[in-house]
């Protein structure tokens, strides 16, 4: 079937495939390093009692057939190394199908990961991570003609990832509407980054050509990916340079990053390169197999696709177990104040305002104002996060914030390697407690004079100060390294 085919985007599927690769890499790099500490069997929401409370069609994972914290590193080390042999081309050298299976296994690792992460892996690039990753497996490899099929397909999902976050905006917050969003966004996203105090201070009339842009690139432009060449490379390389703003801006994980590979994916390359290799034709159980896979995409794109055009538009939700085709969007409300939990602890017996209290650091969330934020993206701070979230509402840290200030009154290792900074480095506190403080970017002047690139004042309370005793299992812990 010669419309199978598409020669001409060789490049662009390599192009695509390795940033993947880099994007698996730094995501299992993320789980390998946290994940003791947020679901390990120790950890703040262990995995063995969510495997026990769900059922296994609800997640299923390879953790359903056997957990423990080693397997679970063998998992995410195994990804890891998965992801290098990517990188450097290994699947050009297999025979087709060995390269499908190569493709194949980082998807099963790491959709095994996202199946017991809980709140800690809740965020839409974990599904849209999966979802690409599920359709590079039927991408090609080697000297195979990049499918058309599974070209189009990407583009589907770059659609609705740009077209989701454009429509969840004008459907949500009257600051969209009205170009003034970007007012506050620099300031109260998430985890700012080196470069964000700068946009947030760049003058008015910038930010709203900035909303404007956003709405051209993210409501009109995607339609342009299903026009001919050149156009849909034009609309593609619009969305590359719209995603680099973005990490200019801020730490968005890898969503930005993964954007990227998607419209690297839609440019074609030939006007630069010339001609493209000798290229082999699909054999035909590979055609039959992109065809019943597109089948089923589309099958699953039905809710996806309903959710677009509904009123009550959701995002970043998987309607189905395994994340195969999802919703997706963005920021619908902008906070107009930037709140943070600071975590402080004291050695004093009493804990009253008499006590020394010190504060614990954040790798990437705002703490110390002196300290310019960093940049950290696509390197994914999971607990930085969610204290942001914690901040917005107690509501979304009621599952966990009470076991993380737990291990914080043991002197937990796992937990502290999370952390920037332990104040209480020889032995554990006596008591913690969180209070919210208001965080607001300083001006130029107060810059230069006092370094602080951040005012804050005290809000409220969030958690009174708790000293748990030890449970009788856990007597006899060395604080140290929280392990018998």
């Amino acid at each position: 079937m010669e419309w199978f085919s598409a020669d001409g985007y060789w490049l662009s599927r390599m192009i695509f495939q390795r940033t993947l690769a880099v994007i698996y890499l730094v995501a299992f790099l993320s789980a390998a390093l946290q994940f003791r500490a947020l679901i390990g069997e120790r950890g703040i929401l262990p995995v063995p009692e969510l495997l026990r409370r769900t059922p296994w069609k609800a997640a299923p994972g390879l953790f359903r057939l056997h957990y423990s914290d080693r397997f679970f590193a063998a998992v995410a080390w195994c990804g890891c190394a998965v992801s290098v042999a990517l990188i450097a081309g290994l699947d050009g050298l297999l025979p087709l199908w060995g390269g499908m299976l190569l493709w194949a296994l980082p998807w099963v690792l790491y959709l095994s990961i996202v199946q017991v992460g809980q709140v800690w892996y809740g965020f839409g690039w974990e599904s849209l991570l999966l979802e690409t990753g599920f359709l590079a497996v039927f991408l090609g490899t080697g000297d195979t003609a990049p499918p058309v099929l599974v070209l189009w397909l990407l583009r589907w999902l770059l659609f609705r990832l740009e077209f989701g976050a454009g429509l969840i905006k004008m459907r949500g917050d009257e600051c969209w509407r009205k170009l003034t969003c970007l007012d506050f966004h620099h300031e109260t996203q998430p985890m700012p980054g080196p470069l964000s105090w700068f946009f947030h201070h760049l003058p008015r009339p910038v930010h709203r050509v900035e909303v404007a842009a956003n709405h051209v690139t993210q409501l009109l432009v995607p339609f342009l990916l299903f026009t001919p060449q050149p156009v849909a490379s034009a609309a593609a390389a619009l969305m590359v340079l719209t995603q680099l703003w973005l990490v200019l801006s801020g730490n968005f994980a890898w969503l930005n990053w993964l954007t990227i590979a998607l419209a690297l994916s839609v440019i074609d390359w030939t006007p630069f390169t010339g001609q493209p290799p000798a290229l082999t034709a699909p054999p035909l159980w590979y055609e039959v197999v992109v065809i019943a896979v597109t089948a089923l995409v589309l099958v699953l794109s039905y809710r996806p696709a309903r959710n677009l055009l509904s009123r009550r538009q959701v995002m970043n939700r998987s309607f189905d177990p395994l994340h195969l085709v999802n919703t997706y969007g963005a920021f619908g409300s902008i906070s107009r104040m930037r709140l943070e939990v600071v975590v402080e602890g004291t050695a004093d017996p009493v804990a009253d305002e008499g006590a020394e209290w010190r504060e614990y650091g954040f790798r990437g969330k705002p703490g110390d104002v002196r300290r310019l934020p960093r940049l950290f993206a696509p390197y994914h701070l999971r607990l930085d996060w969610m204290m942001w979230f914690a901040a917005l509402s107690p509501a979304y840290a009621r599952s966990w914030f009470g076991p993380f200030t737990e291990r914080l009154l043991l002197g937990d290792r796992d937990t502290l390697r999370l952390l920037a900074h332990n104040p209480f480095p020889d032995a554990p506190p006596a008591h913690v407690r969180a209070r919210v403080f208001h965080y607001r970017f300083t001006d130029l002047r107060k810059l230069r004079t006092t370094g602080a690139w951040w005012d804050r004042t005290y809000v409220r309370e969030f958690m009174r100060p708790v000293s748990r005793p030890l449970p009788p299992e856990r007597e006899g812990w060395d604080t140290g390294r929280g392990t018998r």
